[in-house]
């Protein structure tokens, strides 16, 4: 026998629906007891189950369904759909708008509460993020300070130490600023010629020199330039990066491919990685999302989905694909113009 997986989304709409056949059955057992406002009354239960989670079609679907089954049952004629009362009229106003208002209410609750765990989110970045390089960066200093017989071989790894953790803290600024940014729908693209090889150059300059000589491959294939957002381009080479860079298994290398397809330019990045469950990966754009088990990892939860902004600006699409031992992040950006070759 399949399975049938019921989306949790829709779950109170299937509770709602069983309160108001335990309802109308409870009420048909006792309609002799009970008056009729009584009886409309109980029926607006299903109504406040669906609404409180601020859908109005579901709450609109039960509101009908709910004034269907209080006409049909009790409201003469019985046993017809047949309207000869000003009740059922009113019965269907009074629910459609104590459905609308609670309803509303549940939206602009469920609002508040998003912002305030988007606050939490922040504040959280701000305090763990922040502040884990901000000590590499203290303790650091402190011990060249400390101890000026070091000698040369030490002093470098210190400052490359140092050198590392300043460009985190860059990064996650840059995050911040630009997640922020890329939420105004007004946002102008400063359009101009790209070059891709340039913009992985600059890209790695953002990541120490070990990470990028050791363990990256880069593929690019000959292409003329990209008409784009340089600027944007380039952070989202770098957050690309960056993702791969925290997620990949120990050692492994980080594959990068910039295919030109002709019609589109095509970014595949590959790290190998833990297994992650496909169903996880539809939430890994989204903003804050952080994926489970990855609590001893830095990060924001903000990369991929400013990854996705920039991407959507430029009109492409994006998407993480489970592939061989690890997971790739592939791109695919349209060619709106080309470039001129004299």
């Amino acid at each position: 026998m399949k399975k049938i997986d019921v989306k949790a989304e829709y779950v109170y709409i299937f509770n709602a629906l069983i309160i108001l056949l335990i309802i109308t059955f409870i009420s048909h057992v006792f309609r002799e007891h009970l008056q009729i406002i009584n009886i409309a009354l109980i029926h607006i239960v299903p109504v406040i189950v669906v609404a409180i989670h601020g859908n109005f079609k579901a709450t609109v679907f039960i509101t009908f369904l709910s004034v269907i089954l209080l006409n049909f049952l009790y409201i003469p004629p019985l046993y017809s759909f047949n309207v000869n009362n000003e009740l059922y009229i009113w019965s269907f106003i009074i629910f459609a708008v104590v459905g609308w208002i609670i309803t509303l209410q549940a939206k602009n609750l469920h609002t508040q509460t998003k912002q305030n765990e988007l606050k939490e989110s922040l504040l959280n970045i701000i305090s763990h993020d922040l502040r884990t390089p901000l000590s590499t960066i203290h303790g650091t200093i402190n011990l060249l300070l400390s101890d000026m017989k070091l000698d040369e071989k030490s002093k470098r790894s210190l400052l490359e130490d140092v050198n590392y953790a300043s460009l985190r803290m860059k990064r996650l600024i840059t995050n911040l600023l630009d997640s922020t940014r890329l939420t105004d729908k007004n946002i102008d693209l400063k359009l101009e010629w790209c070059d891709f090889e340039d913009i992985v150059g600059v890209a790695l300059e953002e990541f120490s020199q070990k990470q990028s000589e050791d363990f990256i491959d880069i593929k690019i294939d000959d292409m003329t330039l990209y008409w784009g957002d340089n600027t944007l381009l380039t952070q989202l080479v770098i957050n690309l990066f960056d993702n791969a860079f925290k997620y990949s298994k120990e050692n492994t290398t980080i594959e990068l491919e910039i295919l030109n397809l002709n019609n589109s330019i095509k970014i595949i990045i590959f790290n190998e990685s833990e297994y992650i469950d496909t169903k996880k990966l539809k939430n890994i754009f989204d903003k804050f999302y952080r994926l489970e088990d990855t609590n001893d990892i830095s990060g924001s939860g903000i990369g991929l989905s400013i990854c996705k902004s920039i991407v959507k600006l430029h009109n492409g699409d994006i998407k993480a694909i489970p592939k061989d031992n690890g997971i790739a992040i592939e791109i695919n950006l349209p060619i709106t113009k080309r470039a001129k070759i004299v």
